[in-house]
């Protein structure tokens, strides 16, 4: 009876547990992914759910294996890109029960569609279509000599233009842009024609003419919850109340809110929510994290990842150097790992490591081993054989000489490895951002999806600034550490 009493009081203190976990909702790097997802999350907590929110994420796949692996619980998909890019089939026009019934073993589900279709598109200036005379795609295949720069999700995917290229014939050669710079690229003359998301602000701000799909090659892309089965039955029953709410126009409103009136994601979601009656939302401006926040969260996500590659490949490079095949092959191995990019490297760790900071940790150590164990090899290495000789000669042993010629005549080497690898770091952990880690990525990532360049310059300066001051910190150590004899020969003052 007692043991009975006990594992209803376990089940029931579990139960209560999971029941009170916060709902966590991500979103894609992208302006409209931003406010569906702040739509959803308003109107979850107008309903007495607690909401985490997770925004900015990388690409589709960033944001599937997230949702996969329980890292957040919903985004705002496009079944497009459901069918075309996840589940890698040919339905044009994919229904939402013959989504569900794909994704159901992975333990999702999608949820009745917003209404409206953001489909693919291509634009290009206003005043450069009426001066050639281009209204169709089909028509760009006479004008091969117009520039044309792609995102580079769009340029990679399947439905996106590999297909578009043998659909329409198309023989240019377009380079890859991120999807926010592409319209500044655009307004400014440096390229002609790139994609679009049919429903984009953008669109009306740059004066953009979209070109008719006279072969009928995008997908439909309706926009839908993307959530894991899991979700609790009144969230999704909450969710459901946004099923057919936005058509075309609406969405496009409301992203030229955004993009044109510079309004945040969290005040046209909540005036949204008002006007449509689902719930009587108060604005509460939603506040980031501040300058001071993202900068401590940056230095604390380097000082990791530098701390541990100090621990990894000090060591190592001491034990093989004199080896000079094995050090040769751990060097090479170590270079394999920087040749990887790193938002590849990031979104390939989601699926064992999650999102948040210990992917962005652990990437930044890889990162961080190369020129650490590079220059701590090559400045052992390279000391004067006669001085190795005379240690020799006076009786040290070889633990003795390690300690007390050989790593006092690298240190200067070895130093500048470490800041190095410092300074990679500060710039690579602003792409932690991607995958939800924070820092000073954040706003950048914000910015590139809003166009804003104050933004952009909210992470962009503090991160140069701490590049610098991580140099003038290790300028100092140097001249704590090492004899004023051995700096000669660098870089003057």
């Amino acid at each position: 009876m007692f043991s009975r009493v006990c594992l209803v009081l376990v089940l029931g203190l579990f139960s209560a547990t999971v029941s009170s976990a916060p709902i966590i909702v991500g979103s894609k790097n992208f302006n409209e992914g931003y406010l569906l997802a702040e739509i959803m999350a308003q109107l979850l907590e107008a309903d007495g759910f607690e909401v985490e929110r997770k925004f900015g994420l990388g690409g589709t796949m960033v944001c599937y294996e997230a949702l996969v692996n329980g890292e957040i619980d919903l985004y705002a998909e496009y079944t497009g890109t459901l069918s075309q890019a996840i589940l890698g089939t040919n339905d044009l026009t994919p229904k939402v029960s013959e989504l569900n019934s794909q994704v159901r073993d992975r333990g999702l589900a999608v949820l009745a569609s917003f209404g409206f279709n953001n489909t693919y598109a291509i634009a290009l200036k206003n005043e450069l279509a009426n001066r050639r005379k281009i209204s169709r795609v089909s028509e760009l295949s006479q004008h091969p000599e117009l520039l044309m720069a792609f995102s580079l999700e769009f340029l990679n995917r399947e439905d996106g233009w590999p297909g578009l290229a043998r659909t329409y014939n198309l023989s240019g050669r377009p380079t890859g842009i991120e999807h926010g710079l592409a319209y500044q690229a655009i307004d400014e003359g440096k390229i002609d024609i790139t994609d679009a998301y049919s429903t984009d602000g953008d669109l009306a701000r740059y004066g953009l003419t979209v070109l008719e799909d006279d072969r009928g090659y995008f997908p439909q892309y309706l926009a839908v919850p993307f959530v894991r089965s899991s979700l609790p039955e009144a969230a999704k029953d909450s969710l459901g109340r946004l099923a057919g709410i936005l058509d075309d126009e609406k969405i496009r409103a409301l992203n030229s809110r955004t993009v044109i009136e510079g309004k945040s994601f969290g005040e046209v979601a909540s005036t949204f929510i008002r006007d449509e009656g689902l719930a009587d939302v108060p604005f509460e401006e939603q506040m980031g994290s501040s300058m001071l926040d993202n900068t401590i969260t940056h230095l604390k996500l380097t000082a990791i990842a530098l701390g541990f590659g100090c621990l990894f490949g000090l060591p190592l490079g001491i034990l093989v150097f004199r080896n000079r095949s094995l050090a040769r092959g751990v060097v090479y191995l170590a270079g394999l790992l920087q040749t990887v990019p790193s938002i590849a490297l990031l979104a390939l760790m989601i699926p064992i490591f999650g999102i948040g900071e210990l992917p962005a940790v652990i990437a930044l150590f890889m990162y961080s081993i190369l020129p650490i164990l590079r220059n701590t090899i090559t400045a052992l290495v390279s000391i004067d054989p006669l001085l190795k000789r005379v240690a020799e000669a006076i009786g040290l042993r070889r633990s003795e000489q390690l300690w007390h010629v050989l790593l006092p005549m690298a240190l200067p080497t070895i130093l500048a490895g470490i800041k190095t690898a410092a300074i990679i770091s500060i710039g690579t952990a602003t792409l932690a951002a991607f995958i939800g880690a924070g820092g000073l990525g954040g706003p950048i990532v914000t910015g590139l999806a809003l166009n804003d360049t104050n933004l952009i310059l909210q992470g962009a300066i503090p991160a140069a600034g701490l590049a610098i001051v991580v140099e003038l910190l290790f300028e100092g150590l140097e001249r704590l550490l090492v004899k004023p004899h051995m700096l000669q020969g660098q870089l003057p003052d």
